[in-house]
């Protein structure tokens, strides 16, 4: 029993790094695998940045809506660059490895940036209510002192979140097992290769992952049936189309964004799931932040006038 527990402790003090095994493919798919992660990337960085820099320039687009997509953007930013620029250097060389405390620390920021996403969902969701359903009380509401307390409250919701989460996960001991069947560090990955019982972490994910899902989706339904409600007492058809057409691009960035989060966290078989799981989270992790600045702008009639003021200003100086 003594050598047993000698040898079980010698593991666990050795274990100091994880090797992502990514997407188990042939050498030309992963060639094709990293530009496309490639140009993704980099066209998160571009939109999004364009999108924060737009919003400051543009004096029209200082308003409690804009704030709060700016700050969508700069998340989508930091948790994409988290994931990608590691993920490139693993399709580019042989060196698959990440340090344990590198894994922690990935994780850590991934679960911050994308639990405040969600909590940061729903309150655009409320911003949008108090505008259509309360337009004499909205500046009150949503008041800039008001909207930076509820930023500042999504953040420190979703840094509990990534706490616990991280906190739970490297408690687990590995047992000398370090390939994770992923290609960034994330729970169900974690959670399979650990050699102790998992239970207690697998019950926390799910509760956690529901209950911000629950609550966040609760304020989105809740506010959009309130708005649904004050849209169809408009009498004009135009009028209620020019109202609602301001929610269209949050309804499209909360559907991709919660369908793939449920999917992947909120349910008990997805940690069974290795290729699936890697496919949802490359939906996620890249394909979201790629496309919230793209559904923003190009939907949102006001950010396209905003470029446009911009570019003609710029071409004017030249």
């Amino acid at each position: 029993v003594s050598a047993m527990k000698e040898e079980l402790n010698r593991n666990y003090s050795e274990l100091t790094e994880f090797i992502l095994l990514g997407f188990r493919t042939s050498p030309d798919v992963q060639i094709f695998l990293f530009l496309f992660f490639l140009l993704v990337y980099m066209v998160i960085v571009v939109g999004n940045i364009s999108m924060i820099i737009v919003i400051k320039i543009d004096s029209r687009l200082h308003t409690p809506m804009y704030f709060f997509l700016r700050n969508l953007s700069y998340l989508d930013l930091c948790y994409s660059t988290v994931i990608a620029p590691k993920t490139l250097a693993t399709f580019s060389s042989k060196d698959k490895k990440i340090s344990y405390n590198g894994c922690a620390t990935q994780f850590f920021f991934f679960a911050l940036c994308v639990g405040t996403e969600g909590f940061l969902l729903a309150v655009m969701a409320y911003d949008r209510f108090s505008a259509i359903c309360s337009p004499f009380l909205y500046t009150v509401r949503m008041s800039q002192q008001a909207c930076t307390r509820l930023v500042i409250g999504s953040y420190i919701c979703g840094g509990i979140n990534s706490m616990v989460q991280t906190g739970f996960t490297f408690s687990l001991h590995f047992c000398g097992e370090n390939r994770l069947d992923h290609f960034f560090c994330d729970v169900p990955a974690l959670i399979k290769i650990s050699c102790t019982d998992t239970s207690v972490n697998e019950i926390v994910l799910f509760i956690l992952s529901a209950l911000i899902i629950v609550t966040t989706t609760t304020v989105i339904v809740v506010s959009y049936a309130y708005i649904l409600s004050t849209v169809l007492k408009i009498p004009s058809a135009h009028g209620r189309g020019k109202t609602f057409s301001t929610c269209s691009s949050h309804i499209t960035v909360v559907s991709l964004f919660y369908g793939t989060v449920f999917f992947m966290y909120a349910q008990p078989g997805a940690i069974s799931s290795p290729e699936k799981s890697k496919i949802i989270a490359v939906f996620y992790t890249l394909i979201i932040p790629m496309l919230n600045p793209l559904i923003y702008s190009l939907r949102n009639r006001e950010v396209k006038y905003a470029v446009k003021r911009i570019l003609l200003r710029k071409l004017s100086f030249h």
